[in-house]
């Protein structure tokens, strides 16, 4: 093992069922096993619900550098949506991080499990494929029903990129879809990719958008 490599152990409980002491022993007793040293904890007692931020996974994404090491205890640990959890764990492996799962060592991604990348990569794509069916079908219906779509009453006139997006983008942020992963699924129908921050900007600045993703965070 380099010597430069960091080694993080992630710890997430719900408040009234499980205790973080028990998880921090479980990492601890592993760590112990391996020969392993952990350099630093992220602990947080909230609900899988809340946003990356609020959950700290995105400080793990910036703390965390290509050969370090990610200990969790179980899958569920970094969230309860399974998309949520596919694309932290690709965003992750796509830095170069190894992730095991101490309770579930067949579904890490250290020592010698590498080839469940793919797989992991291939049921991110298919639960979006998913997630875009439905909610497709889901428009169509509302459409078929005399449902106005498009943007709200008193919207300015200037067209803006996601504006025909717009009712699919809200349906996705009801089904509680992230607005990146909002992105990931949007982002093909576009004559040209856009970045993150154009997706924040046009929900934030339409009330019924941001009221959708405030609602995630709550």
């Amino acid at each position: 093992m380099s010597k430069n490599r960091k080694v993080v152990g992630y710890i997430r409980v719900s408040t009234e069922k499980q205790d973080l002491d028990k998880q921090r022993h479980l990492l601890l007793e592993y760590a112990r096993e391996k020969q392993l040293h952990i350099n630093e904890f992220v602990e947080i007692e909230m609900s899988s619900r809340k946003s990356n931020a609020a959950r700290r996974i995105d400080e793990l994404l910036e703390k965390l550098q290509k050969g370090d090491l990610l200990l969790v205890a179980e899958l569920s640990r970094l969230g309860r949506e399974m998309l949520q959890v596919l694309n932290i764990i690709n965003d992750l492996s796509d830095k170069g991080v190894e992730i095991t799962f101490i309770r579930q060592p067949e579904l890490s991604t250290s020592g010698g499990h590498g080839k469940l990348l793919a797989i992991y990569g291939y049921f991110a794509e298919a639960e979006r494929t998913f997630i875009s069916m439905r909610v497709k079908q889901g428009l169509a219906a509302a459409k078929a029903k005399g449902v106005q779509l498009g943007r709200p009453n008193g919207s300015r006139n200037k067209h803006r990129v996601l504006d025909e997006h717009r009712n699919t983008i809200l349906m996705y942020l009801e089904r509680g879809v992230d607005l990146s992963n909002v992105r990931k699924l949007i982002n093909p129908d576009l004559d040209r990719p856009i970045f993150y921050n154009s997706y924040k900007h046009f929900v934030q600045h339409d009330p019924e958008l941001a009221t959708a993703w405030q609602a995630q965070k709550s």
